[in-house]
């Protein structure tokens, strides 16, 4: 049956009132158990942060295309990585390495007093500024630029959430945790493991969390 929709893509009300209660109900069947994260999600129209063709699957739980080799990550992963940094608590000021569609960036500025999101693919960039400003999310600093060494001017962070598969935990990226910091982060290769990084006053403690599946992280900046 197809999902209910209006002529206006950047409507709130795109879909229908099930589509979306289905779509909370599979995410504390999986696991998130914080509700704020949980209203978020029901708040955020996904179905704007996809081309158009792609729309009626937005509530789906799978990654979709958003172009450039990118992709919006599934709904369950983006409720996973917000839980996890939150921790049960309001974040203060939050870097986000990979912007792509800006979807994820959303959720995060309403879960954030500040966001700082570092994106490489120029066009992307302008894509998610377009989306971010239509859901009127005033605290998000978007920028172009490598986020593989992250933003240290503005650190340290008490939460950075990195969207990319690394090879491994960026030391560049560690140092910019603030001490009582998380970091969450997919490493791997042709396998993903997802990490929380924590920072202390005795060190920086790693553990590995569930099988992912995640772009690479690339450095540098792309024009297109």
């Amino acid at each position: 049956m197809a999902i209910p929709r209006t002529s206006n893509k950047t409507g709130i009300g795109m879909t229908s009132s099930r589509t979306r209660e289905r779509m909370l109900t599979r995410l504390r069947e999986q696991g998130i158990q914080d509700e704020v994260v949980i209203n978020v999600m029901a708040e955020i129209p996904r179905h704007i942060f996809v081309d158009e063709a792609l729309s009626i699957r937005a509530y789906e739980d799978v990654s979709l295309p958003i172009g450039y080799g990118q992709t919006i990550s599934q709904p369950y992963i983006v409720a996973k990585m917000t839980q996890i940094l939150r921790n049960g608590k309001q974040l203060n000021k939050v870097l986000e390495i990979g912007t792509g569609c800006g979807y994820q960036t959303a959720v995060l500025s309403r879960v954030s007093n500040e966001v700082f999101s570092l994106e490489r693919i120029r066009p992307l960039v302008m894509k998610a500024r377009t989306h971010l400003r239509a859901l009127k999310c005033t605290n998000v600093k978007l920028d172009h630029a490598d986020g593989s060494i992250g933003l240290k001017d503005y650190g340290p962070f008490d939460a950075i959430m990195v969207t990319a598969a690394s090879s491994h935990v960026p030391q560049e990226l560690v140092d910019q945790l603030a001490v009582g910091g998380r970091m969450v982060i997919p490493v791997g290769t042709s396998e993903q493991v997802l990490h929380l990084i924590e920072r202390t006053a005795q060190g920086v403690q790693k553990t590995a969390l569930e099988p992912v599946k995640f772009v690479p992280l690339l450095g540098g900046t792309a024009l297109s």
